[in-house]
């Protein structure tokens, strides 16, 4: 993840960097921006470009100007994503060891110089029998999660030893989870709902307080965190063994071991055609969670898939109910409004950040850009990332197997080095 502020005075070449389709392919683009260069925005007025070395102001932008070329280049190519740094620096546990000004690759956490991120992720499909949470299971699973996560940092053989001294000072660990949508499904809960936003919510602040009590139990038995004293914890006296306990990361690759939804996604498509890696013709796949989940609700599964195949989605299909096109709703199909519910539902729980994709189809104008990221900001979000389809070039997934490239799964099935925050 390659992070610049809005007021570095090299911002625009940083903003347009990946334009020209060959630079930087390999990193992820954020924009470190702050509450006052959005005010300025919003005020059409401009902003002071600082010396990150002097710290002084060395002239100044037009905020909406510099806004408008972030979007177009987030509707041109995908990148650069928006980092809301204020917000960020809010929820700072460890204000006392300087700002927090970048995250790791997918950018669900943010970090200071040297620190690590240990992840993993509760599978949230396995926690719905007949239909219900099984709330006991859910407890149990973050439980053991957050002990995991700690013993792992003990394990870990860091490549440096200002890599171990940082993530020791802070023992960061981020559980979150996967397989939502799918935990939706099974709920028979569409993405796209007002109850999907309130489940969100409801899970997010269980997890939430299991991982709390989880690492308090951990300090009683293994002592607090190294920087507890410097923390925000040391303030009110609760003893805690990680300074954070979770974040949502996007799970490229383990939701396919998984066989789930990634994250806290929608279903990206109910069919693609893959191109080889190796060479070839292409492949095409049927989405598991709609074949695993069709038969169960009694449905036509053959015309499903003769359908999907083609198209990618439900659509238009006849006969289908409308409980079932909103139930099988894929990211595209979503409104902004709704994928920042989401987003805003888990983050307000969350102590890290989540990684969220804000899918767009490929007609949308940059102003739908503008719209997601100023609404973001609004929300208080810590960070945005917007995927218009169609908007890279040599992208490896087609939606259905007879319409043009247009789409590329970051999800149930992405390539780990696609999914951002």
């Amino acid at each position: 993840m390659g992070v610049l502020r809005v007021d570095h005075p090299d911002i625009l070449e940083f903003v347009e960097a990946k334009l020209d389709g060959r630079s930087l392919q390999n990193f992820n683009l954020s924009v470190g921006v702050t509450d006052a260069f959005m005010q300025a925005v919003d005020a059409g007025q401009p902003y002071d470009l600082i010396h990150p070395g002097r710290r002084q102001a060395v002239g100044r932008r037009p905020a909406r100007e510099v806004f408008e070329r972030i979007v177009h280049a987030a509707w041109a190519c995908g990148d650069p994503g928006l980092l809301f740094l204020d917000a960020i620096n809010r929820a700072n546990l460890l204000p006392a060891l300087g700002p927090l000004e970048a995250t790791n690759p997918c950018g669900e956490v943010p970090l200071r110089p040297w620190e690590s991120c240990i992840l993993g992720s509760v599978n949230l499909a396995h926690v719905v029998p007949g239909g219900t949470i099984d709330w006991q299971r859910l407890r149990a699973l973050v439980q053991t999660g957050v002990r995991f996560l700690d013993d792992a940092i003990e394990v870990n053989r860091d490549p440096l030893p200002q890599v171990a001294a940082a993530t020791r000072a802070s023992r960061k660990i981020g559980l979150g989870v996967m397989g939502f949508a799918e935990c939706l499904i099974l709920l028979g809960v569409g993405y796209d709902s007002d109850e999907a936003s309130a489940w969100a919510d409801r899970l997010a602040t269980f997890i939430a307080e299991e991982a709390r009590e989880a690492s308090r139990r951990l300090a009683e038995e293994r002592g607090v965190f190294p920087g507890w004293s410097r923390s925000v914890y040391a303030s009110s006296g609760e003893r805690m063994r990680n300074a954070t306990r979770l974040s949502i990361a996007p799970t490229g690759t383990i939701s396919i071991i998984a066989g789930t939804s990634g994250g806290i996604e929608p279903l990206f498509a109910l069919a693609y055609r893959r191109r080889h890696t190796l060479g070839g013709e292409p492949m095409t796949e049927i989405n598991p969670i709609l074949l695993r989940h069709a038969e169960g609700l009694g449905l036509d599964v053959g015309r499903f898939v003769d359908h999907v195949r083609t198209v990618g989605h439900l659509g238009a299909l006849s006969g289908v109910p409308e409980a079932v096109h909103r139930l099988f709703v894929t990211a595209t199909e979503i409104p902004v409004r709704r994928h920042l519910a989401i987003q805003h539902a888990f983050q307000r729980h969350v102590d890290n950040a989540v990684s969220k994709t804000i899918n767009l189809p490929v007609d949308a104008g940059a102003d739908r850009v503008a719209e997601t990221y100023l609404e973001g900001w609004r929300l208080g979000l810590k960070g945005v990332t917007v995927y218009r389809a169609g908007s890279r070039p040599g992208e490896v997934l087609t939606l259905g197997v007879d319409e043009p490239l247009e789409a590329r799964e970051l999800f149930a099935k992405c390539d780990p080095g696609a999914c951002r925050l």
